[in-house]
């Protein structure tokens, strides 16, 4: 059944990435990473971050959204949570290099001050750079558990961990993990 859900889902992502404002981050050979991204104006409520960044309504964020069906594709076989937490670690971590490429060489990089992300695997997420901000408003973060659902179904995930909001200021990513001059 799971393995027939999947396929389904492989089939229609096309057609909901299309209907996003997503993008892609390719790497230089156009590969596409496991982060597709967008602009927005963040909606929630003041966040001072470790750095010293203060997040404010209104401010340029670069949405991060995990390729979830690549993620699932990828572990389909692997039953243990921990190979899971570790491999998923180690796929976002590789992909933050190219994030920051991306970050630095976008239009309007000078206005972007950081990224933000909403999600449950945010077990080790700090050691990459990335802050753990719990969501405040209970409508809006019942309504992320509700869609992360279909995915922790598939993904054999039993426990309902409360989503989070992952951020990083844009100084920090392009200071772990940038390689060009900003």
């Amino acid at each position: 059944m799971k393995s027939y859900l999947l396929g389904v889902w492989n089939a229609l992502d096309p057609v909901y990435y299309s209907c996003t404002r997503l993008r892609y981050v390719a790497d230089a050979q156009e590969e596409r990473s496991l982060f597709r991204v967008r602009l927005t104006r963040y909606k929630g409520r003041k966040t001072v971050l470790k750095d010293g960044t203060v997040i404010h309504k209104d401010d340029l964020l670069l949405k991060i959204h995990l390729h979830n069906v690549k993620i699932m594709n990828e572990l389909f076989t692997v039953t243990s949570d921990t190979k899971r937490a570790v491999y998923i670690y180690h796929m976002v971590k590789r992909a933050l290099p190219l994030l920051a490429e991306y970050v630095q060489q976008h239009k309007r990089s000078q206005e972007i001050k950081g990224i933000i992300g909403i999600t449950t695997l945010y077990q080790g997420s700090s050691r990459l750079g990335f802050e753990n901000v719990m969501i405040k408003n209970s409508y809006y973060r019942a309504y992320k558990r509700l869609t992360f659902a279909p995915i922790n179904y598939l993904a054999n995930s039993p426990r309902q961990v409360e989503p989070v909001y992952l951020f990083m200021s844009k100084d920090e990513l392009v200071t772990r993990y940038g390689s060009i001059s900003n």
